[in-house]
């Protein structure tokens, strides 16, 4: 039998031969910026005429831009999910990235791009690790620098000089790495590395005034190559792609910003969801109460009735009716922004929570639960009773629910519980009584847990001692039942 040996995925064999002026240069040429980033303006260059090419820089010494250059920086992007109820899977060949190049083989080249006429927005996301000052970065002349604070600096000092400090040559800068404040936070360490390198003062007020730092909000499940299923994505297309990314329908992007950004990138004139806003702190704090903490609320109680991945609670006719109810009734009603707004979301989080591509183990988010449930849940638990005057039924059991998880074992069977050392040698010592109701009173009142004792929220010890007597004794479904009567 004769085998047909594909060709390699590159701009002739494409079509895609066109040349786009460089507007962004972009740190990062991992899987999230390609499939989060990079696809919005793509489809910006092919549905709103926005004419915008990328430049990549590798931000580590080992990368991929080597491999995007094999391709002439084409990739293609596979989205797979669920959106408004129907299954979205479509497939789309990449071509924003006009060049990628490494700092560290190519540096001067890296400089010059400071000196584009067209350039206008630095993207990046270096990891949560990436946004950090390392003093031993000592001089400009040290280049090309390790740390990416350091390498912006650099870059910016370059664009300073070339235009002999114009005012408007500076740039909107817009990371997406994970971290509070994203944007303000690196604006701080350039200034500090403005500082240690000595360079002149005219600098860093061009830095402050003529530059913008924007913070964001960023949000999108990537899980990237698909090795597991390379033969059956590679049966899609008839050339050779070794840098596919598969990602979720799901996209959020928050950017803080105004009207002379809106201007700037045309994100209206697509159908994605990209915000740009004057604070993103009502939207952090949507995600974080809705999605990671329907997320948190869903896990004890789903794990001790049976379930195994997400999917499988959400589309359980207890279990989802459960998760709904929590979030709709007693968490989104804590919220500042609009119902309408919330509501939206929330459907778009549990279209996310039924993507039957994505198999998200219950088991693989039990780690550091007590954390996250003080973070993610405990607020809107509190929220709901300064509001309402009486405690949340759901949020009540589900806290009940984290505590009985934390005792190991159910029905016979070892509970994925996994956490940091004193939070299990904490439970150990607590479920070493068998009286339920000294359970959650030192669970309760443990301060390291919750930064307060929550015995002193009226009703709570109590309720909470109620559901999980009833867990005990009838199990989750009919215990629950029999709690909320």
């Amino acid at each position: 039998m004769e085998y047909q040996t594909k060709t390699k995925l590159n701009r002739e064999n494409s079509g895609l031969t066109e040349k786009l002026p460089i507007k962004f240069l972009q740190f990062g040429e991992g899987n999230f910026l390609r499939a989060f980033v990079d696809y919005l303006i793509d489809k910006m260059n092919k549905e709103a005429d926005f004419n915008a090419g990328v430049a990549v820089i590798q931000p580590t010494q080992g990368g991929l831009v080597d491999m995007l250059e094999e391709q002439n920086n084409l990739y293609t992007l596979f989205v797979r999910g669920v959106k408004k109820g129907e299954i979205v899977d479509d497939q789309r060949v990449i071509s924003a990235i006009q060049r990628s190049l490494s700092p560290y083989t190519h540096y001067q080249e890296y400089l010059d791009l400071a000196k584009g006429e067209d350039l206008e927005f630095i993207l990046s996301n270096t990891t949560e690790a990436g946004i950090a000052f390392d003093e031993s970065e000592t001089t400009l002349e040290a280049g090309p620098h390790k740390n990416f604070p350091a390498k912006v600096t650099a870059f910016l000092y370059e664009r300073f000089k070339h235009f002999n400090c114009a005012e408007d040559k500076g740039l909107h800068i817009i990371p997406c790495e994970l971290i509070e404040n994203n944007g303000l936070t690196l604006k701080k360490y350039i200034l500090q590395y403005a500082q240690l390198w000595n360079l002149e003062e005219g600098f860093a007020n061009w830095v402050e005034n003529s530059n913008s730092f924007h913070n964001t909000l960023v949000d999108r499940i990537v899980p990237g190559y698909p090795r597991e299923e390379k033969d059956e994505y590679e049966a899609k297309f008839d050339y050779d792609d070794n840098l596919m990314v598969v990602c979720e329908a799901f996209l959020l992007w928050v950017i803080e910003g105004d009207d002379k950004l809106r201007a700037k990138i045309p994100f209206n004139k697509i159908d994605d969801q990209v915000l740009i806003v004057d604070d993103i702190t009502p939207y952090r704090t949507r995600k974080v109460r809705i999605l990671n903490g329907a997320h948190t609320a869903m896990l004890a109680f789903s794990i001790l009735d049976g379930k195994e991945t997400v999917k499988e609670a959400i589309d359980a006719e207890f279990a989802g009716k459960f998760i709904s109810d929590t979030v709709y009734s007693e968490i989104i009603p804590t919220l500042d922004l609009s119902k309408e707004e919330l509501t939206a979301f929330a459907e778009e989080v549990f279209d996310r929570f039924r993507n039957p591509f994505l198999k998200h183990q219950l088991s693989s988010i039990a780690l550091n639960s007590v954390a996250k449930f003080k973070v993610r849940v405990l607020p809107s638990l509190l929220q709901y009773v300064d509001d309402k005057k009486e405690l949340p039924v759901n949020l009540t059991f589900a806290l009940a629910a984290l505590i009985r998880f934390y005792q190991g074992e159910f029905n016979g069977k070892t509970l994925p519980v996994m956490d940091d050392a004193p939070v299990l040698e904490r439970f150990k010592a607590i479920w070493s009584t068998n009286d339920l109701g000294e359970v959650v009173k030192a669970t309760l009142s443990e301060i390291s847990f919750w930064d307060t004792d929550l015995t002193e929220v009226p009703g709570l010890t109590e309720a909470v001692t109620n559901a999980l007597k009833e867990i005990d004794a009838n199990g989750i479904e009919q215990g629950y039942k029999n709690f909320i009567q």
